[in-house]
């Protein structure tokens, strides 16, 4: 049965391809390409919905980053410093429609007070060089309860910290001892009974309780014996209900299987979902939305999509398969 939201999925290779019924069928998205972009070479890695009107988005390439005002169809380039780089991650000030954020590879965080009309390269000290080259900013996360305090991830060299709206940036203390615990993958925040900070990494979802002062993990069961860790990527929370969290796992990256994680807890306790296709790589995404908090969607690394309308209680796989799936989202119609 068709579903009134639609799901937005970022593509190595082809861009956005976009649903309008919740999965049932789907359509390549209209993208302004740059002069020397060639359709076939769009590779889009985030995608971030506007907490100011549902239907915006942005969509950070490896093209340029793109803006779209119609729940994806289509997407206009936005003229910035970051042509040529790759984009990983995206943000929208909580309060200010005008302030977004983006992250880059070569590692930098851009902000702009304008819309995107006139961009600042911002003064945050990640290292140049880590074990896999080049740093990335894979996330940006304003806190919910201050919108001047924001985080920063990078894969890999761990979190990062401003308290004075991106002027400004500390370089918290490392997760744990090994250089692969400052790989983050993913970044939230539970505003719960206990506000925590959450980061996924290769070993696990860590979790803070101070601002990412100190870290406890938690890490999933191994696929099998021969995997050294349970992989992670992906963390997203039920919006209504920050005691509902998702992880997505895999045997490793890009994997050949993978699982959903699940909490009603707070962390305390974890159920891998029953999918009715077992993933066939690590679940790299997971995408939630104010609008029905119970839907949720997440991606297989290697183009499965999943939907689940009950706050992740039963899943459906999507018909449509895509090659490699790098950024996700969904908004209402």
């Amino acid at each position: 049965m068709a579903q009134n939201f639609t799901i937005c999925v970022g593509t190595v290779g082809a861009g956005v391809w976009f649903s309008p019924d919740g999965g049932d069928h789907w359509r390549r998205s209209k993208m302004d390409l740059p002069f020397h972009a060639e359709p076939g070479e769009v590779q889009i890695r985030s995608l971030s919905v506007s907490p100011h009107n549902p239907h915006h988005l942005l969509a950070g390439s490896e093209a340029g980053l793109y803006r779209s005002e119609d729940n994806g169809a289509t997407w206009k380039l936005v003229e910035s410093p970051m042509d040529g780089m790759q984009i990983w991650s995206t943000a929208w000030h909580p309060k200010d429609a005008r302030t977004i954020l983006a992250g880059t590879k070569p590692p930098v965080v851009f902000r702009s007070k304008d819309s995107g009309a006139t961009w600042d390269k911002l003064s945050i000290p990640i290292a140049e060089k880590c074990l896999a080259g080049a740093p990335k900013v894979t996330n940006i996360l304003f806190d919910p309860r201050d919108a001047r305090t924001i985080y920063a991830g990078v894969e890999i060299d761990g979190v990062f910290r401003s308290t004075d709206g991106g002027d400004t940036w500390t370089h918290l203390p490392p997760l744990g001892p090994k250089e692969l615990n400052g790989d983050i993958h993913g970044l939230a925040f539970s505003a719960g009974p206990e506000p925590k900070l959450l980061a996924t990494t290769p070993d696990g979802i860590w979790s803070s309780v101070d601002e990412g002062k100190s870290w406890s993990l938690h890490g999933f069961p191994r696929f099998s014996e021969r995997d050294a860790i349970s992989y992670c990527r992906g963390v997203a929370l039920k919006p209504d209900d920050p005691e509902t969290m998702f992880v997505g796992n895999g045997d490793f990256i890009p994997g050949k299987r993978g699982a959903i994680q699940r909490t009603t807890d707070g962390g305390r306790s974890w159920t891998a979902a029953k999918l009715p296709d077992e993933p066939n790589s690590v679940i790299y995404w997971l995408a939630t939305n104010p609008a029905d908090p119970n839907v949720v969607v997440a991606n297989s690394l290697h183009g499965y999509v999943y939907v689940s309308a009950d706050a992740g209680e039963s899943w459906s796989k999507v018909r449509r398969e895509f090659g490699e799936i790098r950024a996700l989202a969904w908004v209402p119609n």
